[in-house]
């Protein structure tokens, strides 16, 4: 009788451990990206994420990890989506001036396009941050995107496309405070023709050959 009660546990426990999650595990995901990047890392707290995700604590620690786990993924989900336009600008112009030209120009759409949160979730999400882990992984984010313009900037100085003398370090930086300050102007209600104008403006100051 003890054996067969035994039995049904373990074939019970078994079921429970092989239950299917009762939650789609990439539109969670998208909702606490929209979370992260409307409020911020430090703001949004386990149980804003899970009131938003629509999940217990105990799921979202199961399938996501503890909060920073889960923000990284959110990071390379933005990375990868809706904050792809820069790698992709890069990788796809002939030049690094189209090259920055597009991504502003994109950065202008993307950042006050009213169907998800305004400007970039990898700056806003650093606002207040105190978790030092979190604040170097974003501040690494956006120096490596400074390093590869540079990088495509001296190219275009090697080949001839840009002047001799052109600081590719500065210029690159340049481009990231407009990003940077694209994003914030974004969140204080600036709308899409004013960050093109600032666009233009931006690269008006541009050494030509």
């Amino acid at each position: 009788m003890v054996q067969g009660q035994d039995t049904t546990a373990q074939a019970g426990a078994a079921r429970t451990r092989g239950r299917p999650r009762s939650f789609d595990r990439a539109t969670a995901l998208e909702k606490a990206l929209m979370a992260f990047w409307e409020r911020g890392y430090e703001a949004t707290s386990v149980s804003d994420l899970t009131r938003i995700m629509g999940i217990g604590a105990p799921s979202l620690y199961a399938a996501f990890g503890d909060k920073r786990t889960l923000f990284e993924e959110v990071v390379r989900v933005y990375g990868a989506t809706h904050g792809a336009f820069a790698d992709r600008a890069l990788a796809e112009e002939p030049t690094a001036r189209a090259a920055v030209e597009r991504t502003l120009r994109e950065a202008a759409a993307e950042y006050t396009d009213p169907a998800h949160p305004y400007g970039c979730l990898v700056v806003h999400a650093a606002t207040n941050c105190t978790s030092p882990e979190v604040e170097e992984s974003l501040r690494d984010r956006r120096n490596a995107n400074i390093t590869a313009l540079a990088a495509r900037i001296r190219a275009d100085v090697a080949a001839g496309l840009l002047p001799a003398g052109t600081d590719a370090a500065v210029l690159a930086r340049h481009t990231g405070a407009m990003i940077q300050g694209m994003s914030q102007q974004a969140r204080d209600g600036a709308s899409r023709g004013e960050l093109e104008a600032l666009a233009e403006i931006a690269m008006s100051i541009w050494p030509h050959d």
